[in-house]
């Protein structure tokens, strides 16, 4: 083992431009890998949160017409009764403005129900709304404005525009508004439906609300009713690092090629230590330590090029155009486990590409070599 890690370290420094080359070129893939998955999860982690500021993180839904006490937990922060309606809001034409008429889902709100979305700063009392930033666009109002609310049963409510909010998502900033839970009884005929929950980590909020349900509530955790866009951006997560890796896999290849010239410049060397009595397994040994060895120093330095190049771009973080996106920059979110299974990938795909240099060392027959 000491001879053929000797050998393999003799035959690297031997050539060390083509050595460092394949070096920088794992080290290169393995570190954009970890960059673009970083900014990745940043982003997914972005998202999230801009969807969860106007979105509860748990509904219970109560079975009954009358709205059961909820139990404490230690994972809730803050809950409130509930109800929720569809409505068509309506701004006369006023002033020289034309009329805005648009659909919405009003959120009624109890008491309590202002905690539950601290980012968006709601102070809802008796005959006020607040409006998602587009949905605000769409019907052309002002704060102090006054609305006309109708519902599918024609009911209709005088509503006065105290504000908005821009979460970022637009299907949340478009389509919702925030009312007290008296507007939407008034308006729908509805009671409270059951009760809206803010968690101290949204992740677990399958967990608290299967506890939490018993038999009075069916439980409705945020991961089911946004599994959709959670699903988009695992796939996406997924097909942009199969789509990276292929660097990686191109870098392997690289050090495959550099072995096998290796093989076949040692060819009479490797035919000499064959007849000068070492085994197929030693010489075959050498070039494997070879592989192995380019592959650790590479993974190695793309692991630290990729944490030094994720440190940058969180430190000087790329601009996104904020009428576009909900995001002013691309955050970093860097991961234990993406550097642990980049890492192990990179070196399953080194490892696999030696095996060729490796076969054609073990098929150097040193009688027709020496003849």
């Amino acid at each position: 083992m000491r001879f053929a890690l000797f050998l393999a370290l003799a035959h690297l420094k031997r050539r060390p431009l083509q050595t460092g080359l394949a070096l920088l070129g794992i080290g290169v893939g393995v570190a954009v890998l970890l960059a673009a998955l970083s900014l990745t999860n940043g982003f997914t982690d972005g998202l999230v949160r801009a969807t969860l500021k106007a979105y509860p993180h748990l509904v219970l839904f109560s079975f009954g017409e009358e709205l059961p006490p909820l139990l404490p937990h230690p994972e809730v922060e803050q809950s409130a009764p509930f109800a929720a309606t569809k409505a068509l809001l309506v701004r006369p034409a006023e002033g020289g403005r034309g009329a805005g008429v648009d659909f919405a889902t009003l959120v009624g709100l109890g008491e309590g129900g202002e905690a539950l979305y601290p980012e968006l700063g709601l102070k809802l009392e008796p005959g006020g709304i607040y409006l998602g930033a587009a949905l605000v666009q769409t019907l052309g109002v002002y704060p102090g404005d006054t609305l006309l609310a109708m519902s599918a049963t024609q009911e209709r409510v005088r509503l006065r525009v105290l504000g908005s909010f821009r979460t970022g998502n637009f299907l949340l900033d478009s389509g919702y508004a925030f009312v007290d839970l008296k507007t939407v009884e008034a308006l729908a005929g509805l009671k409270a439906q059951g009760y809206q929950v803010r968690l101290k980590d949204p992740w677990r909020a399958k967990e608290v609300g299967e506890a939490l349900a018993g038999t009075r509530f069916f439980p409705q955790a945020w991961q089911d009713t946004q599994r959709t866009l959670l699903e988009q951006l695992s796939l996406q997560k997924r097909v942009l690092g199969i789509l990276i890796f292929l660097i990686v896999a191109v870098a392997a290849l690289g050090v495959a090629n550099l072995l096998v010239l290796k093989v076949v410049e040692k060819t009479p060397e490797i035919a000499l230590l064959r007849a000068m009595g070492a085994s197929r397994l030693t010489v075959g040994l050498v070039f494997a330590l070879e592989g192995a060895v380019l592959g650790l120093l590479g993974v190695a330095l793309g692991n630290l090029m990729g944490y030094l190049l994720c440190l940058y771009l969180s430190l000087r973080p790329v601009g996104l155009p904020g009428e576009l996106y909900f995001l002013t920059h691309l955050p970093v979110e860097m991961r234990l486990t993406d550097f642990l299974q980049v890492s192990g990938a990179s070196l399953l795909a080194t490892f696999l590409a030696s095996l060729l240099p490796l076969a054609r060392a073990f098929r150097v027959r040193p009688g027709v070599v020496l003849r």
